[in-house]
């Protein structure tokens, strides 16, 4: 019974890994562009937002991966469930930076397989140096991806305001995320780790932009 549990994971696994790269998943909150109108005309501004909001979605694709794999590894089942319900908060982000990639002509990048493939693997090895890690992993992901997206709320036009309120409620959101998982016993990363992930973000964000 504990190999099936274990088999049943895995598929499970799978099946939303097929789910975040094959489509757009449902929102269960309201969309924050909702109630602002478009008013970003100029099309190479548009360009840019669509580029921002590309590597906004890339982001989320690695964040559905983290979350599935650190909840795959996590030997606590009460953390199993943190990071599901945390995974589920972000298909909505998913789903918004979506949305607003169509509108402002844009597409997803064509390296998503691999991005999600990337994260995956590092979630797995987050979660095998124990709870206490994969929580202070957590937490030090949604720090840089808050400061990330502060980035593109200064570089978003600002005549923009529909691409600026989805980026602003996802900021939102990580914060709190971060928060969560340190006051569950995160520990505070070492400093070369968090070197290593700010790098690893840039090499991604920079390429997500064009590809």
């Amino acid at each position: 019974m504990q190999t099936l549990g274990f088999v049943d994971r895995w598929l499970a696994s799978a099946n939303r890994a097929l789910a975040t790269l094959a489509g757009t998943p449902p929102m269960q909150r309201a969309y924050p562009a909702a109630a602002e109108p478009e008013t970003l005309q100029d099309p190479a501004a548009r360009r840019e937002a669509a580029a921002l909001m590309r590597v906004n979605h890339v982001g989320e694709v690695c964040a559905q991966a983290l979350y599935e794999a650190q909840a795959l590894g996590a030997r606590d089942p009460k953390l199993r469930a943190v990071f599901r319900a945390a995974a589920q908060q972000e298909v909505d982000h998913l789903a918004w930076t979506e949305r607003r990639m169509e509108e402002l002509g844009g597409r997803p990048s064509l390296l998503n397989p691999l991005w999600y493939a990337g994260a995956f693997t590092i979630g797995l090895l987050a979660a095998r140096f124990g709870d206490r890690v994969s929580l202070g992993f957590m937490a030090e992901t949604e720090r840089q991806v808050e400061a990330h997206l502060l980035n593109h709320l200064q570089r978003l036009p600002a005549e923009d305001r529909r691409s600026r309120a989805i980026v602003a409620a996802m900021k939102a959101d990580e914060a709190q995320h971060a928060e969560h998982a340190m006051a569950l016993g995160g520990a505070e990363l070492p400093w070369l780790a968090r070197q290593a992930m700010r790098l690893a973000a840039r090499v991604m964000t920079r390429t997500a932009h064009y590809i």
